[in-house]
């Protein structure tokens, strides 16, 4: 008996692309603005915006574009990566 084909991903289509979801990972990595110790979600998605990385974001699609890359925004206060 065959394998029934994979079902259509639900929702709408990817609004990123590799390119853009690096951007905003290699943005994560860079030391927080001033006056912040760290990078906030919604400090990502404001300046991924402001950097016209991307025309519109939540913070929520940033934690989940993050997530997928394993980074944590708040391991550090320079968002450099750990050992």
């Amino acid at each position: 008996m065959p394998w029934p084909a994979p079902a259509r991903r639900s929702g709408g289509p990817r609004r990123f692309d590799g390119a853009q979801r690096a951007a905003l990972t290699a943005l994560a990595c860079t030391p927080a603005p001033t006056g912040h110790s760290r990078w906030t979600l919604r400090l990502l998605a404001d300046k991924a915006v402001e950097l016209c990385l991307v025309e519109t974001i939540s913070h929520e699609t940033v934690g989940q574009v993050l997530k997928k890359t394993k980074y944590s925004p708040s391991a550090s206060s320079t968002g450099a990566w750990g050992p």
